[in-house]
């Protein structure tokens, strides 16, 4: 059976020159320069606030928005062979495991390079220890160098043997993801450009998940779709794999499988897209397979997430306060609460990121702060009921000094 589509509006989303061809990015070299200059700054004066002497990243996202340095970023996540440093009084040192040196030319951040020493045991066996303890010598001599007496160390990941090691040579490890993740909050105008260009990067992907959403097709088969255009046109991975359609959509979070699209059901997933430039695409559709019609049920259900969406993105602006927004945020209808999203709002960068805004019913777990201007936030919702499918629905915007831009267009149903 040939399936009519009822929006061709999301297939302008592909490629212009052709849906063969990836998507190229139009941004000039000075916009990528700028970001790396802006986000070094803000870790820089993020690590003066907190008072630490000297930043020490293994997070793979952490790294690439310190130094835009990329190597095998998913091996790196879960293998922590290369690291960088950053002191307050002094360079930005690049660890790089032996052979990779030469990824990092012509990156501006980076000072001075160097071999990293990789202390787990996968890589080093017996000798590990011997290892920890070169680490550990090396980072405390460069604290008390450029340190000026201050031997505050903020860290973001690490195994705990190392931070027993520093503490013995006199460093007091700190929080590293605080520093990173409150540097990373606010973007520049070249760093929302380039996340401009992973939202239109994502929204090709997605047009291409509408264009094969044909009744026979698998959930991975469609899933497979994103991956492809992100991957071509210079994008990084995907942060999981949530596309379900029909009965898997409820209860919420089931990874995509094998199992085939049926004529009406319910497609509905999350992009999670880490794309060109390592920025995130944090968008989520739901739409029926063929393009049928919705059932009663189906359109009720996609009003209400809607309806969701739209408030809580009208009340965002600078200066109102998480719990400002709490108090006047939409209010889940009862026969909805047991299929929650957790979430209402949440921060996004070159991942999700800080803060964390979470919804109605569980906001007395949520943390304090206030929205601010340059912040990019997801706006989130999931919809569902005993039996039914579940909606779920993400936009992008940006905090402006008037309220906030929605930084995706890919259009939504009805």
């Amino acid at each position: 059976m040939t399936t009519v589509f009822q929006d061709d509006r999301k297939l302008t989303y592909l490629n212009a020159e052709g849906a063969d061809k990836p998507l190229k990015s139009p941004l000039p070299p000075d916009v990528l320069d700028r970001a790396r200059a802006y986000r070094l700054r803000r870790l820089r004066e993020e690590m003066a606030r907190q008072d630490v002497a000297g930043l020490l990243l293994y997070d793979p996202v952490n790294i690439r928005y310190a130094f835009d340095s990329v190597n095998m970023s998913i091996w790196t996540a879960h293998n922590p062979l290369r690291y960088a440093l950053i002191l307050s009084g002094g360079p930005g040192i690049m660890f790089e495991f032996k052979g990779c040196e030469h990824l990092n030319d012509g990156l501006p951040g980076i000072d001075e390079r160097r071999s990293s020493i990789g202390w787990m045991f996968m890589n080093r066996g017996e000798k590990a220890e011997e290892d920890l303890a070169r680490w550990a010598d090396e980072i405390a001599a460069e604290l008390r160098t450029h340190g000026g007496g201050n031997m505050r160390l903020a860290v973001d990941r690490m195994e705990p043997a190392g931070a027993f090691a520093l503490a013995e040579r006199g460093v007091q490890v700190v929080d590293g993801g605080k520093v990173a993740e409150l540097a990373r909050a606010i973007k520049s105008e070249d760093e929302i450009a380039l996340m401009r260009w992973t939202i239109r990067v994502c929204e090709a992907g997605m047009a291409r998940i509408y264009q094969h959403s044909q009744p026979g097709v698998t959930e991975r088969e469609l899933w497979a779709h994103l991956h492809f255009e992100n991957a071509r046109s210079g994008g990084e991975w995907l942060e999981t794999k949530l596309l379900t359609c029909g009965p898997n959509t409820n209860p919420w979070y089931r990874e995509c499988s094998d199992r085939v699209c049926q004529l009406g059901e319910m497609i509905s997933f999350d992009t999670d897209m880490i794309g060109p430039y390592g920025y995130c695409a944090d968008l989520s559709r739901s739409w029926t397979c063929g393009g049928a019609p919705m059932t009663e049920t189906q359109t009720r259900l996609y009003e209400t997430a809607r309806a969701q969406i739209e408030h809580n993105m009208a009340l965002l602006r600078p200066g109102l306060s998480f719990a400002e927004f709490n108090a006047k945020s939409w209010r889940i209808p009862p026969q909805h609460v047991d299929y929650r999203y957790s979430l209402a709002l949440h921060g996004v960068g070159m991942a999700d990121e800080w803060p964390v805004v979470l919804l109605h019913p569980d906001f007395e777990h949520s943390h304090g702060g206030q929205i601010e201007a340059g912040m990019v936030l997801c706006v989130e919702s999931l919809i569902a009921e005993e039996g039914s499918e579940s909606i779920k629905l993400e936009t992008q915007v940006l905090i402006t000094d008037e309220g906030c831009e929605r930084l995706d267009s890919f259009p939504w149903e009805m």
